[in-house]
């Protein structure tokens, strides 16, 4: 008995088995609505409609679920109740008079599945024809009291409301205005600002809306305690000497992004965090930010490699150690060896100093290879450096060994540019930046200026004229411009002057004076041969002048990162400015905007050369 019992269990069980197994027929395809919902309205409204009438929502969700198929009575409500939804959706847009009604076709479409028309008439639209902006609060009371400084700042929050008269009102731009401009009173150094009221009264026969805001600014939060946190290895010193406010100090949001953003270039952390606490206007006098970070670690190697038309084929290696010897200093070691070019560079820099500074040594060794000659030289600076991110600027002193070896001395004229001069001098350095990125700017201006002076101590050559020693001085200019225009257009133009002030008779070193062409000077050309040339040999020129202008648009809109490019280049160093006369160069080319920064290979053809030259620069570090 119990023998057939689990006989029987068996042949149940493999049963149920069989009855698992998946079916090899098709799924059903989804029915197609049973009702089709016609919207007759313009292009943004009928989206709108579309997407949130109850009406046309339903349809789409249970119009293919043939199992619950939407009841006569269902449809008649929900085309009863799609008038009042629609204008209250078009309100928001600010149509406030908008006619709308509901129709079912009496024939039948092919496919036997009755027809809904919602047909809409918006109106005029509601603009704003007025704008009342007010603060009350210690604010509102200081520019009441005549302080030039608060009533500035309202006035420049006023000038910011985004939803002025003339503008269409809508629910969107409404709350978006409300929003922005609270967010500027908070990131002005009010932290507890709030809204007092807000009206929109809206005329709908007319169709105007006014607008009446005021803003409760709330006291104005100043700095008490600069709390830090997550330091190891790094000093707390060099992170306060970063901030450039002390106790009592305004709070502002801008004040601190830019203390977040110098702590994050300093290349000590990995991630930095500055914020307020919690905003509580008992404790606005004396409130707190935390300084949050995560450091980098102690010793650091990067290895690279690239190329470019201008120095060809490179490698390289730097080192980096954040704090050498407990003397919060950072050493930074780098070595490279290219197919034109190589160098060793060293540089010990203390961490940030009070008022932004920072004292560096540094020393180089060079040898750079052009058509002509290799130039060697080796330098050692002491200097000062100041840097935010709007400017920078570096004093320092340098004395310089430049040695010039042209490959060809078969005659006196050639041999005569094989040169040795040893030189000291005393230099400022700076640059002025308004960008929308400085990695990758497509708005804005930079200025850069470089000015030296100093003395040439010893100064020999193979020629039958020997160099004289002597004092000289050297200017440099380069500007740049960025600017977007039209449907993702974009424009930029760059324009550099130069000049060494010395007496004919002195040998400048070599570099300190001014060759052109290449890559990021008159593409066209070849590497730094736009310069004088003595017996066929390139010698540096004492004046430069160079000048090119782009304009660039994405490849397409699903790759707007990858730019293609046209521009025209003009210049060249020489001599003197007496006949100068500027080489041409134009073409084509293509950007890449990596996270990095842009590669970019381009096409151009050089007028005096009468050919067509290949720039490119490629270059990864890992």
């Amino acid at each position: 008995m119990m023998r057939r019992g689990a006989a029987l269990l068996l042949v149940f069980v493999l049963g149920g088995c069989a009855a698992l197994r998946p079916t090899t027929t098709d799924a059903p395809q989804p029915l197609p609505p049973q009702v089709v919902v016609q919207i007759d309205a313009p292009e943004p409204l009928q989206r709108l409609l579309d997407t949130h009438l109850d009406l046309a929502r339903l349809v789409r969700v249970a119009g293919g679920d043939a199992s619950e198929p939407i009841s006569e009575s269902e449809l008649r409500r929900l085309e009863n109740a799609t008038p009042a939804q629609a204008r209250a959706l078009l309100a928001t847009e600010g149509y406030m008079v908008a006619q709308v009604r509901t129709e079912r076709e009496s024939t039948a479409t092919a496919d036997a599945r009755p027809r809904v028309r919602v047909i809409v008439v918006p109106g005029e639209r509601t603009q704003i024809a007025g704008v009342t902006l007010q603060v009350s609060g210690p604010l509102g009371d200081e520019a009441a009291a005549g302080d030039s400084a608060a009533q500035a700042l309202i006035d420049e929050w006023r000038s910011a409301w985004t939803l002025p008269a003339g503008r269409p009102f809508t629910n969107a731009a409404w709350r978006d205005a409300k929003n922005n401009a609270l967010a500027r009173l908070r990131g002005a150094g009010y932290a507890a600002a709030t809204w007092q009221s807000t009206a929109a009264d809206v005329d709908a026969d007319s169709a105007c809306a006014t607008l009446d805001v005021v803003a409760a600014s709330g006291p104005r939060f100043h700095l008490g305690e600069l709390v830090i946190e997550g330091l190891e290895r790094q000093d707390e010193k060099s992170v306060r000497n970063l901030a450039d406010f002390s106790t009592g100090a305004a709070i502002t949001e801008q004040r601190l992004l830019d203390y977040q953003e110098r702590l994050q270039r300093t290349g000590l952390f990995e991630g930095v965090s500055v914020t307020l606490d919690e905003p509580d206007p008992a404790q606005a006098g004396v409130a707190t930010v935390h300084v949050r970070v995560k450091e980098a670690p102690l010793q650091q190697a990067t290895f690279g490699v690239g190329v470019s038309a201008n120095s060809g084929a490179r490698v390289s290696v730097e080192h980096l150690h954040r704090n050498i010897g407990g003397l919060r200093a950072t050493l930074r070691n780098k070595i490279e060896w290219g197919t034109k070019r190589s160098l060793y560079e060293g540089e010990l820099a203390s961490h940030t100093l009070e008022g932004l500074y920072r004292n560096l040594l540094g020393g180089a060794w060079d040898s750079i290879e052009s058509d002509t000659d290799r130039v060697y030289s080796m330098r050692i600076r002491l200097g000062r450096a100041y840097e935010t991110q709007r400017q920078e600027r570096l004093w320092f002193v340098q004395g310089e060994q430049v040695r010039v070896r042209p490959f060809d001395t078969s005659t006196s004229a050639s041999a005569s540019t094989r040169t040795d001069t040893t030189s000291a001098t005393l230099n400022f350095h700076g640059t002025l930046r308004n960008l929308d990125s400085i990695v990758l700017p497509t708005r804005g201006t930079s200025l850069a200026f470089q000015s030296g002076a100093g003395r040439v101590f010893s100064a020999d050559a193979s020629g039958p004229v020997q160099p004289k020693s002597g004092p000289f001085g050297r200017l440099h200019v380069r500007a740049q411009w960025w600017q977007p225009f039209g449907d993702r257009w974009y424009a930029q133009a760059r324009i550099e002057a130069g000049q060494v002030f010395a007496r004919d008779a002195v040998e400048v070193p070599e570099t300190q004076r001014f060759r052109a062409g290449g890559d990021d000077s008159v593409r066209g050309y070849a590497w730094r041969s736009l310069t004088p040339q003595v017996g066929g040999v390139d010698v540096g020129g004492r004046v430069v002048a160079t000048g090119s202008v782009e304009i660039a648009h994405p490849v397409s809109e699903k790759l707007p990162s990858v730019w293609w490019a046209t521009f025209i280049d003009a210049g060249r160093a020489a001599e003197s400015w007496n006949g100068f006369s500027p080489a041409w160069g134009a073409g084509v080319g293509v950007r890449w905007r990596s996270p990095v920064g842009p590669l970019r290979a381009d096409v151009a053809y050089g007028d005096e050369e009468q050919r067509w030259r290949l720039h490119f620069s490629v270059g990864i570090a890992f």
